[in-house]
């Protein structure tokens, strides 16, 4: 190897970040270069003096906040005794991943470049900015950076004239060997790992709490076109707290006919029991994982054998296929004049990975267990907005591409699937801070925009305040059709009787002209106006991500030029005063 060692440190909310780092990783070592992959929080990071060059994959969550796991890193790198030479060895890059529909987009990654100069690293690249709303997803970002990146790591830091770069065809070690045990365990030790109630602490990722399901009922009519479930679930005796604002984190697993669909197309046995092994020292076994775990629970309840697969993904099946043909079309689709392809392929009709072994079904029979979790990422965890007590109102995600079977969301489908009526059921969940938080101050106002499912955080957050008093409460509520997808009806009726609410409401195809929330939040733009800039309010918003929000804020900046009395730029810096000062909050999704 080198002398250089390469270390990359990802900061991870949903996995993207892991993903990309592990990414990193593997081409690293195909150039032969030492490369070490670990999470922010789990370095320790006043190491970061003696590392010639790190790459830093971050994520940005909710509203420009860092993820989870590199909020103790963010506090020490932010630090004001730091002093400015202290990194003046370090070469850096930051790779950033957001969604351009928030308003900090990928404010993490940029504020850490700017941090990490300031403490004397000099940088290799601008920051990439990957970008979830872009049609190759981050992918469209992160390629050609990591092309520049790898010219800029190896230049200063070359490899030896004797070491080549691994060939593109050759696989690249797995991170894990599966030892199959010749007996299955007799003690069901599976059943010790499983999720339960942590007496160290409150229930998390690692240690989920197994929540009975109360309640999963249906909330819109009968001949609505999708399918809401307003479901319950019972907690005492979990440990768990929440505010309004905050989300449930739920861990789903993939349907039986999927896990045995899998286990056929690769030839695994799904009652073959095994223990797993790192090959390489320094890395861990996942640590959800038990230990020994048969086939059938790392299928369905680990792999993400639904998911869309990434590039990556190709590039290893290439190198594991067997098959002439099909490793030829492999190399296309993982290739970067192929990417076009890949995309008309699998990333338009959302092609599942497991339907992708099924196309390719000589590549798929080769693949040898050991590869399975490089293969393949994690099942994981879906946030939901707590919407009251322990409840959340789920859209069952259901839609046709050209692919013949329809595709479905995998958590919420599985969660309707739930039925605690006809047996017992458990699921897996835990508790964080949402993307939200509401005001602590006596008789500050609030206008939230929270169409469909997203009025759910709202519910809560309108409750918790009528409680304590506050009757300064707006909702722009907007949804299809009054009897059919109008949730909660009768309980913001109840508010707006008592003066407790006002309530707003945008019914879209009870007229021949489309009406949406933002036509209602105009029309009401002179109580908005005073409410915000008389009175100090807060103004929310959740929802879809796709059209909605820029559609809201549009408007506002309508508002603030004609009941305001605005010029356009000062409209402009006046809606970014307000989303730097938090007094304007989103929480949107795809």
């Amino acid at each position: 190897m080198p002398s250089a060692r390469l270390l990359v440190l990802f900061g991870s909310q949903t996995g993207t970040a892991q993903d990309v780092s592990e990414r990193l990783g593997r081409e690293a070592r195909r150039r032969q270069l030492s490369c070490r992959v670990e999470a922010l929080d789990s370095y320790p990071v006043v190491n970061l003096i003696n590392e010639p060059v790190v790459i830093f994959v971050c994520a940005t969550a909710g509203q420009g906040d860092p993820p989870d796991n590199m909020k103790s890193f963010w506090r020490f790198i932010f630090r004001r005794s730091l002093p400015s030479t202290a990194l003046r060895q370090m070469d850096f890059a930051v790779l950033g991943l957001g969604d351009s529909s928030y308003a900090k987009f990928n404010f993490v990654a940029k504020k850490l470049h700017r941090r990490l100069l300031q403490l004397g690293g000099s940088a290799l690249l601008p920051v990439c900015l990957g970008d979830d709303q872009h049609e190759l997803g981050p992918d469209a970002a992160i390629d050609p950076w990591l092309q520049d990146l790898w010219e800029k790591v190896l230049g200063p830091h070359p490899v030896p004239l004797n070491l080549d770069l691994t060939p593109p065809g050759v696989p690249w070690p797995s991170k894990f060997t599966l030892q199959f045990l010749k007996d299955t365990p007799t003690s069901g030790p599976e059943e010790l790992c499983v999720a339960g109630t942590d007496p160290q602490g409150p229930p998390s990722e690692l240690q989920p709490f197994l929540a009975p399901m109360v309640s999963n009922q249906r909330v819109t009519g009968p001949s609505h076109f999708q399918d809401v479930r307003l479901i319950e679930f019972d907690i005492s005796g979990s440990g768990m707290s929440f505010a309004a604002g905050d989300v449930v984190l739920i861990q789903p697993e993939n349907t039986a006919s999927h896990v045995q669909q899998f286990c056929q197309a690769l030839g695994l046995d799904p009652e073959q029991h095994f223990t797993l092994q790192p090959r390489e020292p320094g890395v861990t076994c996942p640590a959800r994982l038990p230990q020994p775990c048969s086939m059938r629970r790392l299928v369905s309840q680990y792999l993400d054998i639904a998911s869309v697969p990434r590039r990556s993904f190709f590039e290893l099946l290439a190198c594991l296929s067997p098959h002439e043909l099909e490793r030829e079309k492999l190399q296309e689709f993982s290739s970067a004049r192929g990417q076009e392809e890949l995309c008309e392929y699998c990333t338009r009709p959302r092609r599942t990975a497991l339907e992708v072994l099924c196309d390719f079904p000589h590549t798929a029979a080769a693949i040898p267990p050991d590869y399975l979790l490089d293969l393949l990422p994690l099942i994981r965890p879906r946030a939901f907005s707590i919407a009251s007590s322990l409840r959340i109102l789920v859209a069952v995600v259901q839609y046709r591409t050209r692919l013949r079977e329809p595709r479905r969301g995998l958590c919420s489908s599985w969660l309707a699937s739930l039925d605690p009526v006809q047996r017992p059921v458990r699921v897996p969940l835990w508790v964080r801070s949402g993307g939200l938080t509401f005001p602590k101050t006596p008789d500050v106002p609030v206008i939230m925009v929270g169409p469909g499912t997203g009025v759910a955080p709202f519910r809560a957050a309108i409750q918790e305040r009528v409680a304590q008093g506050e009757t300064g409460n707006v909702l722009f509520f907007g949804c299809r059709l009054r009897d059919q997808d109008f949730y909660w009806e009768a309980e913001w009726e109840q508010l707006q009787a008592r003066g407790c609410l006002t309530l707003v409401t945008a019914f879209s195809r009870e007229q021949e002209q489309k009406v949406y929330v933002q036509h209602r939040l105009r029309a009401f733009g002179p109580l908005v106006w005073e409410l915000l800039d008389g009175r100090g309010a807060r103004f929310y918003l959740a929802g879809n991500a796709k059209y909605m929000p820029a559609d809201v804020c549009d408007t506002l900046l309508s508002i603030f030029r004609e009941e305001g009395g605005l010029s356009g730029p000062d409209a402009t810096a006046y809606l970014a005063q307000l989303q730097r000062t938090l007094r304007f909050q989103t929480e949107t999704w795809a």
